[in-house]
């Protein structure tokens, strides 16, 4: 295929203002957020920090050809920062360098981002959500250079055409709110439901054994615990998640501590699900080595598709991966249905009905489900295409690098 070199690297900061409540409990938006003035708010419940807004941080790479792919980093929070690593630091990397779509230059790519910034924060954080985002640009341009979707790339011999979704969260001001919330989705085709523990013990619980009456034994529930949880804690969750048969205990207790969580797996028999607090291969290698998880959740806005193969790849048998889609947008929740559908060990993906609507307004044709299964969107490369006017309407560009000496310094649009 034609050589073709990259031009240039756009990275777009996306806010939109968003009901709180009407979200609460659901993928992006868990918790009780404290009252103030600032649009980041402390969560009530298990101490982090949450928008007040639908944030994202879309990237754009165009290629000489004029050919473009769009990709996005995960940015629930501050995306401005992706979009300054991405302009500043990443652009400088591989911008002018020779592309000709083959998943072999992504890949190296992909390793010179990483390693031009070894020692300096590669390792986690903001700068793999940036490096994440041009990541599925590329991939994005890989497969519309060659005709090919993602999938196709990924999995040559045949992907996967629909990915099962489960509902993640429940809407609703009590119990009895969301268990009519759950039998609504019921009908729709959801058979299984994630649950975050965003109240006290007591009301968690009292909603399980609820959806299980209503539900019956078909219903598969699944509960995150937004890593609230300690040591002495925790043990005793997971065993009343064993009599009520959960299908994962996700996020159970702080992100840092892979003994911890090996001693947890070890004294219960809900399997353990983690992912989406990392952004690596080698940040999940402590829990991979200990063999305390079983439902991988890897985060294509943090991982990227490159590295989630990898991952994807080296897991061992008995592992299940199920991408995590909170707050995203088009790029992204594409990019994880094309991983999904290309991996064998991926049989479901996460949906939030909020977050795919507001994905879908960017869109130029919206990403679709037929009842509690997605469509994968078979076009060339990620089968999507921003609508550039809509996105432009709203889209922040707070990061421009200094242009040539005699030219005007632009310091935002």
């Amino acid at each position: 295929m034609p050589t073709d070199r990259i031009a240039s690297i756009e990275a777009f900061s996306i806010r939109l203002p968003r009901d709180a409540e009407a979200v609460r409990g659901t993928a992006g938006s868990p918790t009780q957020l404290e009252t103030g003035r600032f649009d980041y708010r402390w969560s009530e419940t298990n101490g982090a920090l949450y928008s007040v807004n639908f944030e994202a941080a879309l990237v754009k790479v165009t290629l000489e050809s004029g050919l473009t792919g769009w990709g996005e980093s995960q940015a629930p929070l501050a995306p401005d920062v992706a979009c300054l690593i991405i302009d500043q630091l990443l652009c400088p990397a591989i911008e002018g360098t020779v592309f000709d779509g083959s998943p072999e230059r992504v890949m190296a790519l992909r390793d010179r981002m990483y390693s031009t910034m070894r020692v300096r924060g590669q390792a986690g954080g903001f700068m793999l959500d940036a490096i994440a985002g041009v990541d599925l640009a590329l991939w994005d341009l890989a497969g519309k250079k060659c005709g090919q979707s993602v999938g196709e790339l990924l999995e040559p011999t045949g992907p996967k055409r629909r990915i099962p979704a489960y509902l993640s969260g429940l809407r609703g001001a009590n119990n009895e709110e969301r268990v009519e919330f759950a039998r609504e989705a019921w009908a729709r085709g959801f058979r299984t439901f994630k649950l975050f523990h965003d109240r006290t013990d007591e009301e968690l619980f009292d909603l399980i054994d609820r959806m299980r009456s209503s539900l019956g034994a078909g219903a598969s529930i699944a509960v995150d615990a937004l890593w609230r949880l300690d040591a002495a804690t925790a043990v005793e969750f997971g065993r009343k998640l064993d009599d009520r048969s959960a299908l994962w205990f996700e996020c159970p207790l702080p992100p840092e501590f892979p003994d911890e969580h090996a001693r947890l797996a070890s004294e219960i028999r809900t399997p353990l699900a983690l992912g989406e607090s990392y952004r690596s291969r080698w940040e999940l290698a402590p829990f991979l080595e200990r063999g305390c998880v079983r439902w991988l959740q890897p985060d294509l806005g943090r991982f990227g598709i490159t590295e989630a193969s990898a991952l994807a790849g080296e897991s061992g048998s008995g592992i299940k991966i199920v991408p995590h889609i909170s707050i995203a947008m088009g790029p992204q929740i594409a990019a994880a249905l094309h991983f999904s559908a290309a991996m064998r060990n991926v049989e479901l993906a996460e949906y939030n009905p909020a977050v795919f609507s507001v994905a879908n307004r960017f869109l130029s044709d919206p990403l679709a489900m037929d009842g509690a299964t997605y469509r994968v969107p078979f076009g060339p490369g990620l089968g999507v295409e921003i609508d550039e006017d809509r996105l432009n309407a709203v889209a922040q560009r707070p990061v421009v690098r200094p242009v040539a000496e005699g030219q005007d310094f632009r310091v935002g649009d």
